[in-house]
């Protein structure tokens, strides 16, 4: 197939590039290279990717209109994995503008470029953040999700919102994925595995909010690639109605994928100790603004879909991470 992977230079968008190559696959790659984190781990990324015969990479934002349409038109992708976006819920209270950029107006030009080119699947990446002040656990795609706390999760309930509309009016079969709180190697700088890593190791206190009472659903990343591989196989079919929320009479699905297992944060803190051999010196805060105090998602009608179910604890991706940290840092 000939496949588009957007955010190829970002954490999931690598790793989703290298476990397809070698498949007789011609897949083409985007990224706008920005400046949210480290952009010398981004460059990283592509030159691990660079020397794999079978990916291209374009230097492209998402929300130049007229750049994203000639992409389109001149590729003819069979299939799109759209992981690009901008991400993290406590940048969006300080850069709401940006989000608007990448995550409404980039989605749609995707969507777009799938309805002209007549696209056979799209699979894109929306969040466990659109639970929001959702109490009910574990979350389940049926869930009602009308309350975002933060404006990203409100730009990936948006994204939702859109690609059932172009499924429904354009027949373009669209998968969003609800993705938990992935980590592992290559991971990005913003999130509180590669934090903590890096603080422990230099001897830094590490910010803990909500004084330690939360819990995550920490997802190691090749069972994320997994299950992003495994569901692009499977097609999004006309169906009947219905009144869930995550069911339609249009070819769009929408699934969880996370481990299924919430770890507390302290106990992951703990793993992060093991592995790196370092005592945590833990700066205890209140909860931060647009943030939730624990996520756990309901995997099974991906389970069904796929038949994968994810395979890597908490303490064995730990380890793993902080091993390829030790090694890209040289410390």
């Amino acid at each position: 197939m000939k496949l588009l992977i957007t955010g190829m230079a970002g954490f999931i968008g690598h790793a989703v590039a290298k476990r397809l190559t070698g498949q007789s696959h011609d897949i083409v790659g985007i990224d706008n290279l920005n400046d949210y984190y480290d952009v010398a781990l981004k460059h990283a990324r592509l030159a691990e990717l660079s020397e794999c015969s079978d990916v291209r990479f374009i230097e492209l934002d998402l929300s130049d209109r007229e750049g994203m349409a000639s992409l389109f038109a001149d590729e003819g992708f069979d299939r799109v994995i759209h992981l690009a976006a901008q991400a993290g819920v406590r940048y969006s209270l300080e850069k709401p503008h940006v989000y608007a950029d990448a995550n409404l107006v980039g989605h749609l030009n995707v969507l777009e470029g799938c309805r002209q080119q007549r696209v056979e699947h799209l699979v894109y990446a929306s969040s466990s953040s659109v639970y929001g002040m959702n109490g009910k656990v574990p979350f389940a795609t049926g869930d009602a999700v009308d309350h975002p706390i933060s404006l990203y999760a409100a730009t990936k309930k948006a994204n939702e919102l859109m690609s059932h509309t172009y499924s429904h009016l354009y027949g373009v079969p669209t998968t969003g994925l609800r993705f938990f709180t992935v980590y592992g190697p290559w991971g990005r700088p913003d999130m509180a595995p590669y934090k903590f890593t890096k603080a422990l190791l230099e001897g830094d206190p590490i910010a803990v909010f909500n004084h330690g009472d939360m819990s995550r659903d920490f997802t190691y990343i090749d069972d994320i690639v997994e299950g992003i591989v495994r569901i692009l196989e499977v097609m999004p079919q006309l169906g009947d109605a219905t009144d869930s929320p995550d069911s339609s009479t249009a070819p769009y699905a929408l699934y969880n994928i996370g481990n299924g297992s919430p770890v507390a944060l302290m106990d992951f803190i703990r793993a992060i100790e093991k592995a790196t051999g370092c005592e945590a010196k833990c700066d205890f805060q209140p909860m931060q603004p647009g943030d939730v105090p624990r996520t756990w998602a309901d995997t099974e009608a991906l389970f069904e879909a796929t038949g994968y179910r994810p395979r890597v604890g908490v303490e064995e991706g730990v380890q793993r991470f902080v091993d390829w940290y030790r090694e890209f840092y040289e410390v």
